[in-house]
């Protein structure tokens, strides 16, 4: 009689660590179906899952957009400073005196090719004269 007893709480206990199948959210293959009504049934869950999954990227797409958009704006806000910190060094740097020479000073006269008179040399074998045409 004990034995019988240890014997049932044993195939209870064995009983309890199986575990039925679950039914884990996902696409299901509905045309494997008999009844219209499980079809039905199955093609909601389906609906479910897919309008579930599209809301939940969404939020996650849209969070990502957000942390971008702040990205880009303190990325603006650091550009103008730094245009702003340029601008400041470039007003308080002096011109140099050398620069101040230059444009009051007229440049010099260059030579051009005209001025130069080209050397002419005989041309041999048919070969093209030296600043000649």
């Amino acid at each position: 009689m004990i034995g019988r007893f240890i014997l049932g709480i044993g195939a209870v206990a064995l009983g309890a660590s199986v575990t039925h199948a679950q039914d884990v959210p996902g696409i299901e293959i509905c045309t494997v179906e008999k009844t219209m009504e499980r079809r039905t049934s199955c093609l909601q869950s389906n609906v479910e899952f897919l309008q579930k999954t599209i809301v939940k990227l969404t939020l996650d797409h849209q969070q990502k957009l957000d942390a971008a958009n702040r990205q880009i704006e303190a990325l603006k806000v650091n550009l103008t400073a730094l245009q702003k910190t340029v601008s400041d060094l470039q007003a308080a740097q002096p011109k140099p005196a050398g620069d101040a020479k230059k444009t009051d000073t007229p440049p010099a006269k260059e030579t051009t090719a005209k001025e130069i008179p080209a050397k002419e040399t005989p041309a041999k074998d048919g070969a093209v004269k030296e600043g000649g045409k």
